[in-house]
């Protein structure tokens, strides 16, 4: 009979199907963690063993290069991921044993490769143990490049955050990004109120802190006391899981009970179902994206919640122009670089490239154009990304009022912002940009237009 897997061995499968297939890592280690029937912690080591070693996959080579002769790029694919994760133990996990860590590297390599491997193995990370003085990392970097190995992130990236928003901002939006990203919630006010959820939240899982969040009036922070989507309150659809900076976008879109309300790129419905929640559950909120599949997650998302306006449909939003009504309000959640997003998502790091941000940008550019088209006069286009890139962001708005003079910047967006954004976040005419250190939350950028009557 097969052994079972451990917490390593999960791990250490999703490090090796991340790098095969593409994939981001989040989806397939919760695909992975359901499938392992692994404990409430193993799951959790999984998790950390994944997130952390891709998050610091830049300074567990600069070691590895140092141990390996012929440098890490020589070694198999799932030797050097495995190597990546047992220095990641040794280096950044001190409540693991060092011996243990080496033990189950070793035991791994064993049972997945020939003796050569596992000897390999053991060499690396007892070497690692006697010598890891010799790799210290600069406390105050200055250079881009240090500042690159200091907090694990490609150089391009510090480069270019160094240049938008200066070092010491630069430094600690890298360094927020390897934090582990928090655990947050969106009430439904349909189904309850924030106070009475909280509660029930804390007394359904013991251990677990709830505490109201200052980014949004339905958003509430979760610590500790396992994962709220397994819960009754989850099912039943009285909360949804979602980042506060993300729950912001809705509430600035600011919908009301019996308009008509587009969101554009909609999957997987986490934004349409907030808007849905705010219309009171009536009008019309028509929900698009372009893949068939994510229809299904959207469709799936609005039912849980007991919406019944929302309608889903396969489309693309340059194409709507002309073959539908148009709306009182519109929200473009556009496809972006994802720079915002990267503690829950580390692989962005190491998959993304400057050249992409171009085509992004054109294809943002013709979905706001054609946004523009499906505004009624005097309605409300709201445009967000969860990226930290200007191009994206400040610059192609500006692009876009240029082109549309119909359209301008809503100066109402201040009064709309809770305080504690007013107080910290970074704020030009018409948008707010949420820095992933601002609240330990997601980075986000939102803009909020108004076409002329």
């Amino acid at each position: 009979m097969a052994r079972r897997k451990t917490a390593r061995d999960v791990a250490l499968d999703v490090l090796m199907a991340v790098e095969e297939r593409g994939a981001y890592s989040n989806l397939l280690l919760n695909d992975a963690l359901t499938k392992s029937g692994l404990s409430s912690r193993d799951r959790g080591l999984a998790t950390e063993l994944v997130y952390g070693t891709i998050q610091r996959r830049n300074t567990l080579d600069w070691i590895l290069n140092g141990l390996v002769k012929k440098g890490v790029t020589s070694l198999e694919p799932w030797v050097r991921h495995l190597l990546r994760m047992g220095i990641y133990q040794l280096r950044y996990l001190d409540r693991i044993p060092g011996r243990a860590a080496v033990h189950e590297t070793v035991r791994m390599a064993k049972e997945r490769g020939h003796r050569g491997v596992s000897g390999l193995v053991n060499g690396v990370l007892r070497s690692y143990q006697r010598r890891r003085r010799e790799w210290t990392l600069p406390e105050d970097p200055e250079t881009p490049e240090k500042l690159a190995l200091a907090t694990s992130h490609p150089e391009w990236m510090v480069r270019r955050l160094m240049e938008v928003y200066g070092k010491e901002t630069a430094r600690a939006v890298l360094e927020a990004g390897n934090r582990p990203p928090r655990t947050a919630v969106r009430v439904n006010p349909l189904k309850s109120d924030r106070e009475t959820v909280a509660r029930l939240l804390s007394e359904q899982n013991p251990g677990m802190e709830v505490e109201a969040s200052p980014l949004s009036s339905q958003g509430l922070i979760l610590k500790g006391g396992g994962n709220p989507a397994r819960g009754l309150l989850f099912r039943e659809g009285w909360v949804t899981i979602q980042d506060e900076s993300s729950m912001l976008v809705s509430e600035v879109v600011d919908p009301r009970p019996g308009e008509r309300v587009l969101d554009g790129c909609a999957a997987p419905g986490g934004k349409t179902g907030h808007l849905g929640e705010r219309m009171k559950n009536e009008g019309v909120l028509f929900s698009c994206d372009l893949h068939p599949h994510k229809i299904r997650l959207i469709e799936d998302q609005v039912r849980r919640l007991g919406l019944t306006i929302v309608e889903a449909r396969r489309a693309d939003l340059r194409e709507l122009p002309g073959n539908v009504e148009p709306f009182d309000r519109v929200l473009l959640d556009a496809p972006c670089s994802g720079l915002g997003v990267i503690r829950r998502k580390p692989d962005i790091k190491w998959s993304k490239e400057p050249r992409e941000v171009a085509s992004l940008t054109s294809l943002q550019a013709q979905l706001l154009d054609a946004a523009a088209e499906l505004v009624v006069p005097g309605g409300t286009l709201v445009y967000s990304t969860c990226t930290l890139e200007p191009k994206e962001n400040a610059e192609q708005v500006s692009a876009f009022l240029e082109r549309h003079p119909e359209f301008r910047p809503d100066g109402s967006l201040e009064d709309r912002l809770p305080e504690a954004v007013r107080e910290k976040a970074l704020r030009g005419e018409g948008w707010v940009q949420i820095l992933p250190h601002h609240f330990d939350s997601d980075g986000f950028f939102i803009a909020r237009m108004i076409k002329a009557k």
